[in-house]
């Protein structure tokens, strides 16, 4: 059973609906769950710690300075102990203070601490949750890479009726059990990912050399979301800033030539993601010296064609991934020209970007792409930050692996 022997550490805010935990404390510990909460300040007016402690046969976690439990150092050892944080109900209030990184008390300091997923349940009135800075905090908190289940549309306790109503217990449990049985399906499947990203540099001379605009941050966050959802990725990243990462195993190369080499020596992999802006042209000959400036070499640099190293995974029959996805850059007719590459280079997604504008796409923080699968649908991810995309891409190209599996056997 999925949730069997899992740690699931339960943050009970403030809210009416707070009495729910309670319901949910039961299911999970029906289904042999290990449960710990931690008990807000706000949260205690709805809900007693002797009720928790009494379902949870634990002791409720109430203030972050704990004589009893001080050498724990709670707000790192509960975080480490779960396997996955629930905060239930979160209010509008609460949202705010996890946007801005507030750590005031046990239950903001636990979650800023955590290297665990976090499930927020949020609960408010529908025009609190429908109001423009709760709404912004709603995309904050997804690119900071928290999940979010409901809230539903329903009659509230104040008589409105409208979006804003806390999931049911028996809806949070049946998110946890797909979550866990997704975790384990991943584990077990071991699913490997090949990401390449960044630019390449084609030298003309030991100074010069033919280039882009491409900083490679898309692709990095594209691998950074599948590593996280238990992909085992690997990245080859081409001269950028990138940081190091002690989650990824990160390859750097220059040219096109040695990243097509340090893509063949990565295979076999089931997922492989050409993120990268590999130039499409190289100089057919380097000159050894710099080429001066009076100097006739400057009017017969001649170039060549670059490998295209998303045709080379899509068509190699031998160690072709299971998914194959390119990057289309383009700065006109965007999603045509897009079409037409998926057709040409055999692969199973495209990801379309306009990389004309100045504040998404090439060096920003921000993009937006569109989605396009062989068949021609076309999915849409309006402008957000890149690693909110990467999410979103993450979790494609993960059901498509299990469905593709899923058939296969």
């Amino acid at each position: 059973m999925a949730l069997k022997n899992k740690r699931i550490l339960i943050i009970v805010g403030g809210g009416i609906s707070a009495y729910k935990s309670l319901d949910l404390i039961r299911l999970l510990k029906k289904n042999k769950v290990d449960v710990k909460v931690i008990l807000t300040k706000s949260g205690k007016e709805f809900v007693t710690p002797l009720s928790i402690t009494t379902l949870t046969n634990n002791k409720t976690f109430e203030d972050i300075f704990d004589k009893n439990s001080e050498a724990d150092i709670d707000h790192i050892a509960l975080s480490r102990w779960a396997d996955l944080i629930i905060v239930l109900p979160t209010t509008a209030n609460f949202m705010t203070k996890l946007t801005i990184g507030k750590a005031e008390d046990l239950a903001t300091t636990v979650l800023l601490a955590s290297n665990k997923d976090i499930l927020l349940v949020p609960a408010m009135n529908v025009r609190m949750w429908l109001h423009k800075a709760t709404q912004k905090n709603l995309k904050v908190l997804q690119d900071y890479g928290y999940y979010f289940i409901g809230p539903e549309k329903g009659e509230m306790v104040c008589g409105e009726y409208g979006e804003g109503k806390m999931s049911s217990p028996r809806q949070i449990f049946s998110y946890l059990k797909n979550y866990f049985d997704k975790k384990n399906l991943i584990k077990h499947k071991n699913f490997k990912a090949l990401v390449t990203t960044g630019p390449t540099r084609e030298y003309i001379d030991p100074i010069r050399y033919i280039s882009n605009e491409s900083s490679g941050k898309q692709g990095y966050e594209v691998a950074l979301a599948l590593n996280r959802i238990g992909i085992k990725t690997e990245i080859i990243a081409g001269p950028s800033d990138l940081p190091p990462s002690r989650d990824l195993k990160i390859k750097r190369i220059v040219s096109a030539k040695n990243m097509l080499s340090e893509v063949k020596k990565s295979l076999p992999v089931d997922v492989a993601i050409c993120a990268a802006a590999v130039s499409d042209y190289k100089p057919i000959k380097k000159s050894k010296k710099k080429i001066k400036k009076n100097s006739s070499n400057l009017d017969n640099i001649k170039l060549e064609k670059n490998i295209d190293i998303l045709e080379y995974l899509s068509k190699n029959n031998k160690f072709r991934p299971k998914i194959v996805i390119g990057f289309s850059a383009e700065t006109e007719n965007v999603i045509q020209n897009s079409i037409a590459k998926i057709k040409e280079k055999y692969c199973d997604l495209i990801i379309a970007n306009d990389v004309s504008k100045k504040d998404f796409g090439f060096n920003s923080e921000y993009n937006k792409v569109s989605i396009i699968d062989k068949k021609g649908k076309i999915q849409s991810i309006p402008k957000n930050k890149k690693s909110y995309i990467a999410n979103t891409i993450a979790k494609i190209i993960l059901d498509k692996l299990l469905l593709n599996d899923k058939n296969i056997n």
